[in-house]
């Protein structure tokens, strides 16, 4: 897949738990998607709404900004650098993810 060098980004293969286990997981997708399956412990907040919850994304955590493949996630990466937090784009988003065999909750 195409990756833009200006925005940071991982894929699930290179995702470490210590990343995982310290980053703010910020799940930018619309609420079905959401309802679906998502990444046990991240927060939703659709990419429509971000600029006006951006107060809820941490200033001293690192975010790793998820959607279904990696489009919208890195859009919303890259608005959150300019604003100066540290994202980094979950490339291949949910698809790579649940392809990948990592769990799914829908809690």
């Amino acid at each position: 897949m195409f990756r833009n060098q200006e925005i940071p980004s991982v894929v699930v293969a290179e995702l470490d738990d210590d990343l995982l286990a310290e980053a703010f997981v910020l799940d930018v997708r619309e609420p079905d998607e959401w309802d679906r399956g998502h990444i046990d412990g991240a927060v939703h907040i659709p990419l429509g709404q971000l600029q006006d919850r951006v107060g809820e994304v941490p200033l001293d955590q690192k975010v790793l900004c998820v959607c279904a493949v990696g489009g919208r996630s890195s859009m919303a990466t890259q608005f959150l650098n300019q604003l100066g937090r540290e994202a980094i784009n979950l490339d291949g988003g949910m698809h790579a993810w649940q392809t990948s065999g990592r769990p799914v909750s829908t809690n």
